[in-house]
């Protein structure tokens, strides 16, 4: 039985992984013994105990493949390192994703070091007075709103570089502006903040709060990948693909989700399809078929504003309302669900 080893158990690693399993002998490597719904972490900031919806543990849906829980050192064209044990395969997928500040996305975290992190944050919350959002991106209005629903007494600030949801509709951004203004979000435009240490400064001054939340961007995982193989890379740290999702350069290596090059907005549903594309390119390659090209394309999108209100946006289409709310508990569920949870 061909050799497939999947590096990163996220929304393109474990479906690979669940999809090929019957299949081939496949290894996942994650930095975590555990899936989570990464969309809904925010929730986990202002209730730990969600934590736990969100997770699904690797051994408990894959039920022929090995899990290994560490981190890749360096690949080869046929074989990964974990620090001096080689592992060769027939196929690699690249599914490392991307890394944020804590708590939103953390690597070499135990599920028990998770929940208490959570559970620190959740209590210096509830003593804090002022919070900070760096960041008027997706991540930061979401966080921002799941914060003045929870604490709707507390001082919230948020900084940004420019204007709310820069990669979103017109709509959208009114609807989230409205939305935190009315409930009495300080918004501060035109704000580039840098940080020293546990510091946050505008022009030298320094800005006060008595919590931050840095969500001012996404660094890629591919610090694995060497000098030598720099070239499959882009300036973003990104894999390199062509239209089957295939590296730069190699036939049997693909990559998918958060780390990999495709010009498109990187969100769990376009992640849940890379792996779709992946598995049946890779089953293809086996059985000498023709492969299927992924094509990049504007998707629907719904964005949390707290628990019970949401906007959905599809190119320059956007509502606001409950429903879309509604939308996101459901996708949720769906993939937990599919992953073996609940």
């Amino acid at each position: 039985m061909k050799k497939v080893i999947i590096i990163g158990g996220g929304f393109t690693g474990s479906n690979v992984a669940k999809r090929l399993e019957k299949k081939f002998e496949v290894t996942l490597i994650d930095t975590k013994s555990y899936f989570e719904f990464t969309p809904s972490i925010l929730k986990t900031i202002t209730d730990p105990k969600l934590f736990e919806k969100i997770k699904v543990f690797h051994n408990d849906f894959l039920k022929n493949s090995k899990v290994i829980v560490g981190k890749v050192k360096k690949i080869s064209k046929n074989s990964v390192f974990l620090g001096k044990k080689q592992i060769f395969f027939d196929y690699l997928v690249l599914a490392s994703g991307s890394n944020y500040s804590s708590p939103i996305k953390t690597k070499n975290m135990s599920s028990v070091s998770k929940l208490k992190n959570l559970e620190k944050i959740h209590e210096k919350l509830g003593k804090a007075k002022k919070i900070v959002v760096v960041g008027g991106g997706l991540v930061g209005v979401e966080l921002a709103s799941e914060l003045v629903n929870f604490y709707p007494e507390k001082k919230i600030e948020i900084f940004t570089s420019s204007k709310l949801l820069p990669r979103n509709n017109k709509k959208s951004r009114e609807i989230a502006k409205n939305f935190l203004e009315k409930r009495n979000v300080k918004l501060n435009f035109n704000w580039n903040v840098n940080y020293k240490g546990r510091d946050y400064f505008f022009n030298h001054k320094k800005i006060k709060g008595d919590y931050f939340f840095l969500c001012t961007g996404i660094k890629s995982n591919s610090e694995f990948i060497k000098k030598e193989m720099k070239e499959i890379l882009n300036k973003k740290g990104q894999f390199l693909v062509n239209k089957f999702l295939q590296v730069k350069g190699f036939n049997n290596i693909f990559s998918g989700g958060d780390v990999s090059a495709t010009i498109e907005e990187k969100t769990a549903q376009s992640a849940v399809i890379h792996a779709k594309i992946i598995s049946k390119n890779i089953v293809n390659l086996e059985k000498s078929k023709n492969l299927i090209p992924y094509f990049s394309k504007s998707r629907p999108m719904v964005i949390s504003l707290g628990r019970k209100k949401g906007i959905f946006e599809y190119k320059s289409f956007s509502f606001f309302g409950t429903i879309p709310a509604i939308f996101k508990k459901l996708i949720e569920k769906k993939e937990i669900f599919g992953l073996g949870g609940f």
